[in-house]
């Protein structure tokens, strides 16, 4: 049926007309390999019965090296058999050593659970004598002590080990002291924030382990991501073995990059992506074709479901018997176990998502996947490619371009797109704030006979520590004495470890709806705003941040709420300055100050502005790191720039500091909410016209390290974005609408292609 969608598609002219780009990626024949010679006969019986006569060739490798004691880091594409990768050579040694036991680590809870169901029912089917427990948040008491003392295989998440596991070590010495694998699925969602941690997390477990004598060997899988051999050994501190090269056969896949069509030529303005998302979508459904859209945000992934069904009601026919579901972060865990559930068995048809799929749960056999906008990494986009399609079998992807640089960029430069992925993840486990908290969740698990935490020296932590008095220096070892229990108040993922509560009121009844992290809760729950769950429209009657809660009632309207928000710069501390061709280039700390102090009223459909409102919240306040573009009179560019008005100087910032904001992510595997930009026309720091490019988490994770690491490749992208441009005075394909249109808009992205060209210049 797909494939004859997909010729249908190929003489729609309109569609056609929309296409930047179609890749046809043939199908590839698989490369296989003998089972083991030393396979336990038990377990090579389970393979064979359902199916598994031999191995792809990345499994054997894998197999091979963890056998040899070999840590591994084993890249494939989704679907490709990765965790049979690592269970082959775990169970093989879990079945010889009565003793020995294997730590699963996954980066979500649902994808816990989801992998012990195909652990249970497709690898072992109950006939291989090992047991294994998902320790999470959900596990009851009972289950728990018993997942301690006789479980064999411990699938949990990281948020688990930090708060759970570790710091309660002692409970867990039969299991720790026989550790002999410990496997990281999805290593590359570790970058950031969470992969700072992360790495932290595993250097505690490791200096648990070797209180206790073990040992284990790393296991890491990871997406396609351009350093994921340099990633994973900076998150185990340890040499591995990279292997990747995909022994799966795959079907034919065909990725179409689309750009919607204009609607104003002059403007450059385009058809919205949600619209164009909800268009083709909802032409699959209706052929029996089953979609997974993936959207870049809760409120987008609300809106195209809402559209999506609305394009498809009909009471007397049940909707066309075609049930859509949206999937987002936020929801209660039963509502997702439903979700998943319905997409296995077929009773859901369509999905659409945040990136919350794009990990590898199992919700079955999907066809299309349409990408409402580009995820901002092309790891993530082939991530979510490759939900849909199964072995064999044809599949079609779909990326909606919008209107942002970023997303015109690839559509454009299919050769990039498509060709060796130069992004990376970055982590900066040693970043101050970071390595602070987890120094004292390490302190709390065991005393420190020495100044180094694993493989980092750490006496100026230890001796600030000592000297507020929640450590004490007695008989040669740091011991901790202050009575709180650090990892409660340690978040992994965020700057923030508390969440709101969203509490339906209406009719009187009280019931939890959801739940949201408090910076977040200030740019979505303010009093007034609608928030959209399930297809449903609530409007936010308290937010009540003291208490953690925020109180909703169902509404009815035809419109939705956008928040406003204002930034502030305070410069704390220069490191160094680097010039860099039309600008100095100065890192170091800064303070932002972030607060939402208006709201938009936006139609559905339309996203037409109807109105404004007022947002009275206590503003958000973050330490972190900074790349500051001071632009001096270096270069005829910085002269140029002198001679333009302040108003002007400051639309020519803002839009140098679109285009980056939007490019560099590409180069940084970050999402461009990870970096923050704000531009001053006369900094009072500086003394000079200044754009911020910032780590937009709490002390930095290695991001604004990053972009001067990568500045000639980001600034040379951003340059050749804006110059093929065809616009004359930019519009968001490139620098982004400018309001002075005619003559200055022509002088201010000629001025930003100056400064672009003159830093890109200088670095070459």
């Amino acid at each position: 049926m797909l494939q004859k969608v997909i010729e249908e598609l190929k003489s729609d002219r309109t569609f056609l007309s929309s296409v930047a780009h179609w890749e046809v990626i043939p199908a590839k024949p698989g490369k296989f390999a003998e089972l083991p010679p030393d396979l336990d006969l038990g377990l090579k019986q389970t393979l064979v019965k359902r199916g598994i006569t031999s191995l792809y060739l990345h499994q054997k490798r894998c197999y091979d090296a963890v056998r040899n004691h070999t840590n591994v880091v084993v890249v494939t594409p989704t679907a490709s058999g990765k965790t049979l990768s690592y269970n082959l050579p775990v169970m093989q040694t879990l079945l010889e050593e009565p003793d020995a036991r294997a730590l699963y680590l996954f980066p979500t809870k649902a994808l816990s659970q989801d992998q012990q169901a195909g652990l249970n029912d497709v690898v072992l089917g109950g006939e291989i004598p090992v047991k294994i427990f998902t320790y999470d948040g959900d596990t009851p008491r009972s289950i728990r002590i018993s997942a301690r003392q006789e479980g064999r295989i411990v699938i949990t998440n990281p948020d688990m080990l930090h708060t759970g596991i570790l710091p309660n070590h002692p409970r867990w010495i039969k299991f720790l002291t026989s550790i002999r694998f410990i496997v990281i699925d999805e290593v590359h969602i570790y970058r950031g924030v969470f992969g700072s941690h992360f790495s932290n997390v595993i250097r505690r477990l490791k200096s648990i382990l070797s209180f206790y004598g073990a040992r284990p060997v790393f296991i890491c899988c990871s997406a396609t991501i351009g350093n994921p051999l340099e990633l994973a050994q900076n998150i185990i501190k340890e040499k591995a073995m990279l292997i990747d090269e995909n022994g799966a056969p795959s079907g034919e896949r065909h990725f179409i990059l689309y750009n919607p069509p204009l609607v104003d030529a002059v403007q450059g303005i385009r058809r919205g992506v949600m619209l164009e998302a909800q268009k083709i979508a909802v032409t699959m459904l209706k052929k029996g074709i089953k979609t997974i859209v993936f959207a870049r945000s809760r409120v987008r992934t609300e809106l195209i479901a809402s559209y999506i069904k609305d394009a498809l009601k009909n009471m007397y026919t049940d909707d066309m018997r075609i049930k859509v579901a949206s999937y987002r972060g936020g929801y209660l865990p039963t509502e997702r176990r439903i979700i998943e559930k319905g997409l296995r068995d077929g009773d859901i048809k369509g999905v659409v998502s945040t990136n919350a799929l794009e990990l590898g749960i199992d919700i079955g056999g999907l066809d299309v996947s349409v990408l409402a906008g580009f995820p901002g990494s092309i790891s993530s986009s082939w991530q979510q490619a490759g939900r849909a399609g199964r072995e064999a079998s044809v599949s079609l992807s779909i990326l909606i371009a919008s209107a942002s640089p970023m997303d015109q960029y690839m559509v454009n430069h299919p050769e990039y797109f498509f060709g060796k992925s130069p992004e990376s993840g970055w982590i900066d486990p040693d970043n101050m704030f970071i390595l602070m908290d987890q120094l004292k969740c390490a302190l709390f698990e065991l005393p420190f006979e020495s100044t180094r935490f694993m493989d980092r020296e750490v006496a100026d932590f230890l001796a600030y520590l000592e000297e507020k008095g929640v450590i004490r220096f007695t008989g040669g070892k740091w011991y901790w004495s202050d009575r709180t229990y650090p990892a409660e108040n340690v978040s992994l993922r965020s700057a923030t470890q508390h969440n709101v509560v969203i509490i339906n009121t209406t009719g009187g009844q009280n019931q939890v709806i959801g739940e949201m992290d408090v910076p977040s809760a200030k740019m979505l729950l303010y009093d007034h705003a609608i928030y959209l769950h399930m297809g449903n429209q609530f409007v936010v009657k308290q937010l009540d941040l003291e208490n953690l809660k925020c109180f909703v009632e169902e509404t009815k309207g035809n419109f939705y709420t956008d928040s406003i928000v204002k930034t502030d710069i305070k410069v704390l501390h220069k490191d160094r300055e680097v010039v860099k061709g039309a600008a100095n280039c100065a890192i170091g700390d800064i303070l932002v100050r972030t607060q939402a102090t208006k709201f938009k009223k936006l139609k559905f459909r339309t996203h037409e502005n109807l109105g404004y409102g007022d947002i009275n919240l206590p503003a958000e306040e973050m330490h972190t790191r900074s790349i500051a573009l001071l632009f001096t009179e270096l270069s005829p560019a910085g002269e140029n720039f002198l001679s333009f008005t302040g108003d002007e100087q400051g639309t020519v910032m803002q839009r140098l500091g679109y285009v980056i904001k939007n490019v560099a992510p590409v180069f940084l595997l970050c999402d461009p909410n990870d970096i923050g930009v704000a531009e001053r026309v006369k900094d009072p720091f500086f003394g000079v016209p200044c754009l911020y490019i910032y780590d937009n988490y709490a002390g930095g994770t290695g991001l604004s390290e990053g972009f001067l690491e990568n500045a000639e490749t980001i600034l040379s992208a951003a340059y050749d974005l804006v110059a093929a441009c065809r616009c004359s005075f930019g519009c968001p394909s490139c620098i982004g609408p400018v309001e002075q249109q005619g003559d200055m808009g022509k002088q201010i992205k000629e001025q930003v292609l100056l400064f672009l060209h003159s830093m890109r210049a200088g670095n070459e």
